[in-house]
């Protein structure tokens, strides 16, 4: 392992550790992918295509009750009622521009975070959060102000799309893809949540979930050279950089994380990408 892999693996971790949210003896069924809902199953002694069948429930049609799963036998129904949830981010706050854009305030625990469904002609964009705060500390971002706090959990990162799903028409109900686009553009450092923002992209990407291109799911950075090499070898979606400044001088000033990473560590890491 390099150095400089070590060193992202460290921040990684120390951002986990301020992790703390209500516990629940039940499985969230958010916090799973597909392939970890399918092994769940396994595990129950049930056939593997049951998380299929799940996974469309609630993404495709925006389900949340198990009663309501009616190609799901009842015995099993009840059985997924005693070990598990589906549970998602409630809106807290909700604001509506003339132009269609909606702003949430999303309850996560005791903490907010931020939601934004941005419609145009030719798409339908939902910028999401990936963390409580961010620790990078960049001059003019106003989540910066606030500091880190903690990083999302799967449910709560995939949850904000679950939810806007919900609000706006899920596909199962209206035939129309209520989001087509998905920006990890929201409060905090995506590369620093890497263990939940990379299982939630991967849900995003499943036809059993939102069935999105991989060029319809961006995340965003602030240049964290160390974690955007790590999730090269993972998944494969489109890449946004915060550059934000012409020279490192500027940066240096402005985004703090460049003293670290500057624009050439950067620019080599953003052209190793695929």
């Amino acid at each position: 392992m390099s150095e400089q892999t070590q060193t992202c693996a460290s921040e990684i971790q120390a951002t986990n550790v301020a992790v703390q949210h209500p516990k629940s003896e039940k499985i969230n069924l958010m916090n799973l992918t597909r392939q970890e809902m399918r092994e769940l199953f396994a595990e129950m002694g049930e056939k593997p295509f049951r998380a299929d069948q799940l996974m469309k429930w609630i993404y495709h049609f925006g389900e949340d009750n198990f009663d309501n799963m009616s190609n799901i036998n009842k015995v099993l129904r009840e059985k997924l009622k005693q070990i598990a949830e589906i549970k998602a981010p409630e809106v807290s706050v909700e604001q509506r521009s003339s132009d269609g854009t909606i702003k949430w305030a999303m309850q996560v625990g005791d903490q907010q975070i931020e939601t934004v469904y941005i419609p145009e002609d030719d798409r339908a964009t939902l910028c999401v959060s990936s963390q409580v705060g961010c620790a990078l500390a960049c001059k003019f971002c106003s989540t910066a102000q606030q500091g880190f706090n903690r990083n999302l959990t799967v449910s709560e990162i995939i949850g904000q799309v679950w939810r806007a799903s919900k609000i706006i028409g899920n596909f199962g109900v209206t035939g129309v893809r209520p989001i087509t686009n998905v920006v990890m553009m929201g409060m905090g450092e995506p590369l620093l949540n890497l263990n939940n923002v990379i299982p939630a992209m991967e849900i995003m990407l499943d036809d059993f979930a939102y069935g999105l291109s991989k060029r319809r799911v961006t995340l965003s950075t602030a240049g964290v050279v160390p974690a955007l090499d790590i999730m090269r070898e993972k998944i494969d979606v489109a890449l946004a950089i915060s550059l934000h400044a012409p020279n490192d001088e500027l940066r240096d000033e402005i985004m703090p994380i460049n003293k670290k990473y500057n624009i050439k560590m950067l620019m080599d890491s953003v052209h190793k990408y695929p």
